[in-house]
């Protein structure tokens, strides 16, 4: 009934060969037609070019563009294949007509090749022989069968040889006109279109007669096809044409070596990026660098850089990692000093008064010693080298006080310290927090000014957002920096997704910016209070040791501008300092910035709290004057005033007496502000409105309710060097050390040998033996300080 189904094996094989032949013309063409490496190329965030690097193969060669100039598409199709958006990849009339030309002429002059077959050899690279047309042929049709047009065009475009090492048309356009393609008129695009169709014998600086021919034959070409009008045509050919290439901009040549470094990481698959970078900025922070360079080289100095980043969208908005001068080497001006691991001076200090003020350790204006110290061989100093005795926090902070910030971190512990900066961001420290000790506040560290400037960012970022996550926190805050612009974009963080607690609080960080604030602006910019117009600032400068590194990083909610001035050998420099050297440039770039409104005030995450206005302490109940302040939310945990005691006095107020020598009924009892010894005698010289203790009434001795000597120096078990002067003989040590009363008499003792007295002003030189002492010391009414001090031998030293 039904028939027998019988497959002729002549048939199988029929079908076996098309089978094959269709996977052939399928699999023909390679996974990536072009494998030659490209030029790592960064542009600005409206596409301008910044800065560029020639391919490993020592080609100018910029990766496949995105879009082409419709002025090239019509320029190279009018030139080179007429048909091309009606032909499969193949033109038979072309090369039927290349055939009869070329056998009148007993020559090949020409191929009849479609744009879509010089793709194929240009990938392949083969020579020119019947086989191989044959094989583009083929080839070109595949290509044609799985890609557009537009991408056959953008890959000849890419790939077309311009002359010298010119490869593609992008570089050609920088290379021969210094601009980008899509700015080429068309007399400029039509010298670029005739050129791959022989570029060693015609390109820019070499056969200009023939190469204007070609160029103006092109040009009445896309007359008479009605492209443009015969005048555009005729003004063209007025145009000149380029002599030999030119340089390629390097507006961001360290941004660009960084790419190179982060590619693979970044996993970006191409050599080109469009960055965040403005290009505007860019060039103007370069250019102010470059004056500045210029003006500090007569001091030595001489490598500057500059970091500029926008706080609300989280991108790098300019980046100058140095002044590139690669004519002069031995500037090391490729040195990128934005990823440079260098000494921070005092850029950190901020972070410590905003941590402590987080942790509950001070208020805003708590005062802190600024005495002389000595802490296990450790002695930092001032800058101006003087102490204030005691002083503000945020004071200290805004004045850049050394000797307040080691005793805060004393305080604080430097180990939390440590914790809290790696917290923050910062990568650098590659070693235990007892390497880095108390010194790690005053540059004992090393960070890179990318680190420093996220830091401040992630606080900006973070006093930014107090409405939009309602009090809550982003962790996102602190995340690095972007200059790339395809990933810059980031979905907002849902508000249930916002942590509670942040690595710093709302209020530390607000209260930080405005002491940030108060530091005394340099040159003319110190009047900025006077002028509305001025943008409010908090900012911070650091110097080095050894004068090294010069350091200013400023904020406002719209941008953090970090600069860092110096030689990228180390080599230190006289006068190198942040407040002169690196402040100037940042309040300079600030000006290219735009004006800000400052930062909103978190209310209702500030407390009011009762603080005493002398010491900026908790009020106790012995403070006289109390004032209200916005105080962090861990601000309870702070302790109450230490410096106001109630002191009891005789009936006439001018000596103290204790029920002893006077009845109590007979007493007045004053609250009075007493700092310590060491203290108020720094104290009282800056600030003339305290009042001394009064003394005792004569024969009513103390109860030792108030300790009346304090030793400046040395501190309590110091090891002490005593260098040899100029002419061999060995040097004295300056003992000092504070009394309560102005007139009292002081008599010093080494292990029990008398050595000296003095009266009012307690100083003495002493030259003990190497060795460990002990130091007494007495004074009339018989109270003693006893402790103990070692001399070094020269062989310790």
């Amino acid at each position: 009934m039904f028939k027998k189904l019988v497959y002729e094996p002549k048939l199988f094989i029929s079908d076996l060969l098309c089978l094959f032949l269709l996977l052939w013309f399928w699999f023909l063409l390679p996974s990536k037609l072009f494998l030659s490496p490209t030029s790592y190329v960064v542009e600005a965030s409206n596409g301008e070019l910044l800065s560029a690097a020639i391919a490993k193969d020592g080609q100018w060669r910029f990766p496949v563009a995105d879009t082409i100039p419709v002025k090239f598409q019509q320029c190279i199709v009018a030139f080179e294949d007429q048909r091309f958006y009606q032909h499969p990849g193949v033109d038979i009339l072309a090369m039927a007509r290349a055939m009869q030309q070329n056998f009148k002429a007993k020559a090949v002059l020409s191929g009849g090749s479609t744009l879509t077959m010089q793709v194929i050899r240009l990938s392949r690279r083969e020579s020119r022989t019947v086989w191989q047309k044959i094989v583009e042929v083929v080839m070109a049709a595949r290509l044609e069968f799985s890609n557009s047009k537009e991408d056959i065009l953008k890959l000849y475009a890419a790939n077309a040889p311009f002359g010298s090492n010119v490869v593609g048309l992008d570089a050609a356009a920088w290379r021969y006109f210094a601009r980008s393609p899509e700015s080429l008129s068309w007399g400029e695009m039509a010298t670029l279109a005739v050129l791959p169709n022989s570029p060693s014998l015609v390109h820019p600086g070499k056969n200009s007669v023939k190469l204007i021919k070609k160029r103006n034959d092109l040009l009445d070409k896309l007359a008479a096809l009605k492209i443009i009008d015969q005048e555009t045509a005729n003004l063209s050919k007025l145009e000149p044409i380029p002599g030999k290439p030119l340089a390629l901009p390097q507006n961001a040549p360290h941004l660009l070596q960084r790419f190179k470094v982060e590619r693979a990481q970044l996993e970006i698959p191409v050599t080109r990026i469009t960055s965040t970078l403005d290009y505007n900025l860019q060039l103007k922070v370069s250019n102010l660098l470059k004056r500045y360079q210029n003006k500090y080289q007569a001091n030595d100095i001489h490598n500057i850089a500059a970091l500029v980043l926008n706080v609300k969208t989280g991108t790098v908005q300019s980046y100058v990692g140095n002044i590139y001068q690669p004519e002069h080497k031995e500037l090391q001006s490729h040195v990128d000093m934005i990823k440079a691991p260098r000494s921070p001076g005092s850029t950190l200090k901020p972070l410590l008064y905003a941590s402590m003020l987080n942790d509950g350790f001070i208020l805003p204006r708590t005062l802190i010693p600024d005495i002389p110290t000595q802490i296990n061989g450790y002695s930092p100093q001032n800058y101006d080298l003087g102490y204030d005795g005691a002083i503000p926090a945020d004071r200290a902070l805004s004045r850049s006080l050394n000797i307040p910030a080691v005793k805060m971190l004393q305080n604080y512990k430097y180990q939390r310290f440590y914790d809290q900066l790696k917290k923050l961001g910062i990568k650098t420290l590659n070693k235990p927090a007892d390497h880095y000790g108390l010194s790690i506040i005053l540059g004992g560290s090393e960070v890179t000014m990318w680190d420093l400037a996220k830091t401040y960012m992630g606080m900006a970022r973070t006093l930014n957002h107090f409405n939009e996550y309602q009090g809550r926190y982003n962790p996102q805050d602190y995340d690095a920096p972007v200059y790339i612009k395809q990933t810059a974009a980031k979905p907002r963080l849902a508000q249930e997704d916002a942590q509670i607690n942040g690595i710093l609080d709302y209020a530390s960080i607000w209260n930080t910016f405005n002491a940030m604030e108060e530091l005394m602006r340099p040159g003319e910019e110190g009047l900025w209070e006077q002028f509305s117009s001025s943008q409010r600032v908090a900012w911070k400068t650091g110097t080095s040791v050894g004068s090294r590194d010069a350091w200013a990083v400023g904020l406002t909610p719209g941008y953090v501008v970090c600069v860092w001035v110096g030689n990228a050998d180390g080599e230190g420099r006289p006068g190198l300092t942040g407040v002169d050297i690196a402040a100037p440039v940042l309040f300079d770039i600030f000006r290219e910035l735009p004006n800000e409104k400052w930062f909103t005030t978190p209310k209702h995450q500030l407390r009011k709290m009762r603080v005493c206005k002398q010491s900026g302490y908790k009020a106790g109940e012995y403070c006289r004057e109390v004032i209200e302040e916005l105080v962090p939310p861990a601000a309870e945990k702070t302790s109450i005033c230490p410096y106001h005691k109630l002191i009891h006095l005789d009936r006439t107020g001018a000596y103290r007496v204790t029920d002893e020598c006077e009845s109590t009924a007979m007493m007045q009892h004053q609250p009075w502000f007493i700092l310590p010894p060491a203290m108020e005698y720094y104290y009282k010289v800056k600030h003339s409105d305290y009042k001394l203790l009064p003394a005792f009434m004569p024969g009513c001795g103390d109860a030792g309710s108030n300790f009346v000597m304090e030793m400046i120096y040395p501190k309590p078990n110091a090891q002490i060097y005593i260098p040899l002067e100029l002419d061999g003989t060995r040097g004295k040590v300056v003992f000092n050390v504070s009394h309560r009363s102005t007139n009292a008499k002081i008599y010093w003792h080494i292990d029990e040998e008398y050595v000296g007295t003095t009266k009012n002003f307690h100083q003495l030189a002493l030259n003990p033996a190497p060795g460990k002492h002990t130091l007494t010391l007495v004074d009339e009414a018989g109270e003693r300080l006893v402790q103990s001090f070692t001399i070094l031998s020269k062989e310790k030293d």
